[in-house]
């Protein structure tokens, strides 16, 4: 294997190995400028902030099987640093290091809205999205959703012909709801299936969240339909707004509780739409303040962090420090600094650490807590 097939490797058994999310990944690539030097280093990090045992790192075969298991599925792989891996995405802050995907792998860099709703929509609301998704995607918008059923559902169906990318929640191979095993294979064909958990890997309560920042790190905005307070579509709409995209709704009756997620966003700042056009004005406007999202590379990430040698002047009693600073609710690492009188280095080095010992965990937003 070259070189790059080599880094390919390493950054799916980085990604894959304990303790080690999104935000970490990035951290240590950014600490040590490759997987493989980042993989050595684990055991003795981990080690520092306090794991007795070193973590579970996936191994080459490991990695070389669940990369088999997709391609004989007739998926393939997206890591970040490849060209296909798409640039809106890698925006994010827990931008997914790698990408399960099935079909056209083209779409995920052009221009996409992701629509979202609830699952048991009225009538007219799925009437509504796929003309939304139908209008949209004739106008040159990829549409994208987490094909739940619904308002995901009928944003998929009429998108077909022009343009649909599907996030699931579990592994690529893993088709939820279960009724949608047609619409599916449909968009395996002619669209685009994306997952970031691995192959096989069953959807579970937590995994939905997780979804749902990809389908707005790949929108340049996000509509809800219809959604009620405690819908996941608002959680998609929250991360929108703070991965910086434009958040979107569509007014409903305030007698239906599938109104209030909607009606409860304009209130407080999403922009009210009609129809197709009132979206793509907002999108126009922003191409032509030539946001460019730069594209992730091999050689792209900078070395911003101490090196591995000058992590040895922290002490057990940083760690001590930080530990004892924080809870079970996320705090943002500038407060953690102020609250512990520490560098900013000893503060990252330590954090880094602590997370891979199991000891903390890391929210977007430069937050940390206390782990579950």
């Amino acid at each position: 294997m070259s070189r790059d097939e080599f880094e390919r490797l390493d950054r799916l058994r980085l990604i894959r190995s304990q303790s080690v999310g999104p935000i970490t990944f990035y951290r240590l690539m950014s600490r040590f400028g490759s997987a493989g030097e980042a993989l050595s280093a684990l055991p003795h990090m981990a080690q520092r902030g306090g794991k007795k045992d070193p973590p579970r790192v996936m191994s080459v075969q490991e990695a070389e099987n669940e990369l088999k298991m997709l391609q004989n599925y007739g998926g393939d792989m997206v890591i970040y640093g490849d060209e296909l891996y798409p640039e809106w995405l890698s925006t994010i802050e827990d931008a997914p290091p790698v990408l399960s995907i099935m079909g056209d792998a083209s779409l995920l860099s052009k221009s996409c809205i992701g629509i979202v709703g609830a699952r048991n929509a009225s009538a007219n609301a799925k009437r509504y999205t796929m003309n939304l998704a139908r209008d949209l995607g004739q106008k040159g918008q990829i549409i994208v959703s987490g094909m739940a059923r619904g308002i995901d559902t009928a944003a998929h169906t009429s998108s077909l012909e022009t343009g649909t990318i599907a996030v699931m929640a579990g592994g690529i191979d893993q088709i939820y709801p279960n009724e949608n095993r047609d619409l599916y294979a449909e968009i395996a064909k002619h669209g685009c299936v994306v997952s970031e958990m691995p192959f096989s890997t069953a959807p579970t309560a937590h995994h939905f969240p997780r979804r749902n920042r990809i389908v707005s790190g790949l929108s340049k905005g996000v509509v809800v339909v219809e959604a009620s307070m405690r819908s996941g579509s608002l959680i998609t709409a929250r991360l929108a707004g703070e991965q910086g995209r434009e958040v979107f709704a569509v007014p409903g009756f305030p007698c239906d509780p599938r109104a209030a997620g909607p009606n409860h966003l304009i209130q407080n700042g999403a922009k009210l739409i009609q129809n197709a056009d009132d979206v793509l004005e907002e999108i126009m406007a922003m191409d032509q303040k030539s946001i460019q999202p730069s594209q992730a590379t091999f050689d792209g990430i900078a070395e911003d962090f101490t090196t591995f040698e000058e992590t040895e002047k922290v002490t057990e009693n940083d760690y001590e420090i930080i530990t004892q600073s924080l809870s079970s609710s996320p705090m943002s690492v500038d407060d953690l600094c102020q609250s512990c009188d520490l560098t900013i280095q000893n503060i990252q080095t330590c954090l880094m650490d602590l997370e891979l010992a199991g000891v903390i965990t890391r929210h977007p937003g430069n937050r940390v807590s206390k782990a579950a």
